[in-house]
């Protein structure tokens, strides 16, 4: 009787250090944040997203910088696009920033062209130049209708 309570007792030990090895390797691949973000959020306005969505790359140089946290429409039916950039970098007021396609059809970016401003953004402040993502579809449909 105690070696088969042994046997049960080593299987479910097994069992919970197989979940939570799963869990852990599931959380890293999916880049998920558990315990809040290390960062500082700013925002940028946009025309179109154009397919950015929650969790997309912000970069600046291919490097990535930070995540898109959320997208949400404003008063006057402009996207607002927040964005939480890694605590050690900072951002120009007078940067840019430019929805961009990795590859001819890829996901969707947001890539930050560095200004020369002495002044940095802060927490919750705004990026104030930014580049809508460009519409392929619309760009075709003007070719085909002649319209370019």
């Amino acid at each position: 009787m105690i070696k088969r309570f042994d046997i049960e007792i080593s299987a479910g030990v097994f069992l919970i250090i197989g979940i939570i090895c799963l869990a852990y390797i599931s959380i890293k691949l999916g880049k998920l944040e558990v315990i809040g973000t290390k960062g500082y959020s700013i925002y940028a306005q946009f025309e179109k997203s154009g397919g950015l969505k929650q969790g997309s790359v912000v970069e600046i140089a291919g490097v990535q910088i930070g995540k898109v946290r959320s997208i949400r429409l404003d008063n006057t039916y402009q996207a607002v696009v927040e964005m939480v950039i890694n605590k050690d970098v900072q951002i120009q007021e007078d940067a840019i920033a430019s929805i961009k396609t990795k590859g001819l059809i890829g996901e969707k970016y947001i890539q930050i062209t560095p200004g020369g401003s002495d002044r940095i953004l802060k927490d919750g402040e705004k990026i104030r130049e930014t580049e809508s993502a460009v519409d392929i579809e619309e760009l075709i449909s003007k070719y085909v209708f002649g319209k370019v």
